[in-house]
């Protein structure tokens, strides 16, 4: 089987051959870092680990990077708000998203370069671009990109520079010969954070900083280069211009867009003020609870976010969970004669089948389901035999290795003696009328998925 990706260039699915055989270089857009991220940017984040890990489990080496924008009038404005330094506000920022992903089981990128980091990089592909006539100097020191030197603007969206910016925001610049020209380096304002540059203090554009430390630290041609498809124009489409304009080469052979997370019929984000922080929903959600709601949905559409959704996804993934606990907890106890190694490797099979349809999470999921409700029909009917448990928990924890839903309950790594030890605790505790100990020794063991069942026979406890 092969694995097929849709790449937004072509419009279609292709067949993922890369530059390099089992090697894959993989760039994605990451985030402005002035303020927590939210649901929408966690979307992002999970789909790409989700790819990562995919490729990975299939075999191919891969060097993934996401970038950090750590220079922006967003974190410039912000931090003049607070009064602290910009480059203090991204950091603070980088360290709470680094975080979040470990909170949300998220394998970090092989490097996280930054705008503030790669100046010098930068400001060598910005000469490159003057220099093969695609850029050129205004009068204040700012350094534009020349749209009218390119003959073929638009290859991601497939369509004219003139279509895509009716109704859009031009930002209006006696400087610019062309109003749809792009800042690649902006002069300084006063008491603007700023670096030296052969046309004097400033800071990089937005799109060049992504061109920039793609080039430097992949190469001049990489095999993939995702985001949110809301960056497919003007920055995925600038940053081709770019890079070609520099290199002389394609900058990415496969685009990967994922859809927005929107919000009544809106996409989230900062600037619509109808966000929800990773932070605020993971008081409330698990993360594996989270992931399954991601991936549950295929990347490349829109997903609607609710916390109804979020609910229906957790109980959706409890179904998942308690087969797990179920072939770990009776491990050796299973009486049946069915080793199910057929239906394991139907279902490892469906798995493998389902991802290379353009990582059709979704559909990989659906057969999840299906081998679930398989090995309830085989316990219910004593049928399962102790190797059978074996060879469907291992591909469970298989597909696992890729999506990150199943969660190890810390209850596990407690032993049945100590949790023995406390649930007689309590007992002693409410013989002794101390019922606020005894209260807070069951929530705190409830807490590690240990619940409490007072019944006429004793305190028993199990599994949840």
């Amino acid at each position: 089987m092969a694995l097929k990706i849709f790449n937004t260039l072509s419009k279609q699915e292709e067949e993922f051959v890369p530059i390099e055989d089992n090697k894959v270089k993989m760039y994605v857009c990451g985030v402005t870092v002035y303020d927590d991220i939210h649901m929408g940017h966690a979307r992002s984040i999970i789909v790409f680990d989700m790819i990562a890990k995919y490729l990975r489990y299939r075999g191919y080496d891969v060097t993934h990077l996401t970038n950090f924008t750590d220079v922006d009038d967003k974190i410039i404005n912000r931090a003049a708000e607070l009064g602290i330094d910009p480059l203090q506000l991204s950091r603070n920022y980088i360290d709470r998203y680094l975080e979040d992903i470990d909170r949300l089981g998220v394998r970090r990128a092989d490097a996280y370069p930054k705008a503030s980091e790669n100046i010098d990089q930068i400001i060598c592909m910005i000469e490159k671009i003057i220099a093969n006539g695609y850029g050129y100097v205004a009068d204040d020191g700012s350094v534009y990109f020349s749209v009218e030197a390119v003959s073929d603007y638009g290859r991601l969206t497939g369509q004219k520079l003139e279509d895509m910016q009716a109704g859009a925001r031009i930002d209006v610049n006696e400087s610019k010969r062309n109003p749809y020209d792009f800042a690649l380096w902006k002069a300084a304002k006063p008491g603007e954070i700023s670096w030296t540059s052969p046309w004097g203090e400033g800071r990089p554009g937005w799109h060049i900083e992504c061109s920039a430390m793609c080039t430097e630290y992949l190469g001049e041609t990489i095999d993939i280069h995702g985001g949110g498809n809301d960056l497919i124009f003007p920055h995925h489409e600038n940053e081709i211009l770019q890079s070609e304009a520099a290199n002389k080469k394609p900058l990415a052979n496969y685009w990967i867009h994922n859809g927005m997370l929107q919000v009544q019929d809106a996409k989230m984000s900062k600037s619509l003020k109808n966000f929800f922080t990773l932070r605020d929903i993971m008081e409330k959600y698990s993360k594996e609870e989270i992931r399954f709601y991601v991936l549950s949905a295929h990347y490349r559409g829109p997903q609607i976010y609710s916390e109804s959704a979020l609910d229906e996804a957790a109980a959706s993934l409890k179904r998942i969970t308690n087969v797990v606990r179920e072939l770990r907890d009776s491990a050796g106890k299973f009486a049946g004669t069915e080793d199910a190694d057929g239906i394991a490797a139907h279902f490892h099979d469906k798995f493998i089948e389902s991802m290379d349809q353009d990582f059709n999470s979704r559909a990989a999921i659906s057969e999840l389901f299906e081998l679930v409700k398989e090995t309830n029909k085989l316990i219910s009917s004593n049928e399962l035999s102790n190797q059978g448990a074996e060879n469907i928990l291992s591909v469970l924890e298989e597909m696992d290795s890729v999506f990150g839903i199943l969660p190890v309950s810390a209850s596990e790594n407690v032993s049945d003696d100590l949790i023995q030890i406390l649930v007689d605790v309590r007992s002693e505790l409410r013989k002794l009328k101390q019922y606020a100990l005894a209260d807070s020794i069951r929530d705190r063991l409830k807490e590690c998925g240990i619940e409490l069942q007072d019944s006429a026979e004793g305190v028993k406890w199990i599994h949840t």
